[in-house]
């Protein structure tokens, strides 16, 4: 295993330790999912590079506009429950209530 792999499998795992650990904001959960993206991202596009293969060269393309439409997604939903509840703390929000 190479370095360069170590340092996305890290990242990652730094990325969705944080998600577990630290949920009091939304803020802070946007922001993990969004570097467990990027470490996704560049881990799919130095993939083939690496292989020679051209054939997969349009994955990170996707994947970037699914994070670009999560990354909108989740900043709507902060906005509405900051605007409804007061606040961004996670303990706030009861999806069981309407």
């Amino acid at each position: 295993m190479s370095i360069s792999h170590l340092n996305f499998y890290f990242a990652f795992t730094l990325s969705s330790l944080g998600l577990a650990f630290h949920r009091t904001h939304l803020i802070s959960a946007l922001l993990c999912l969004e570097s467990m993206m990027l470490s996704m991202y560049i881990a799919l596009s130095v993939w083939p590079v690496e292989n020679q293969a051209t054939s997969y060269t349009l994955m990170p393309v996707l994947m970037l506009s699914f994070s670009a439409c999560e990354a909108g997604t989740g900043l709507a939903m902060l906005v509405a429950s900051t605007r409804t509840h007061g606040s961004d703390h996670l303990h706030t929000l009861n999806l069981l209530q309407c």
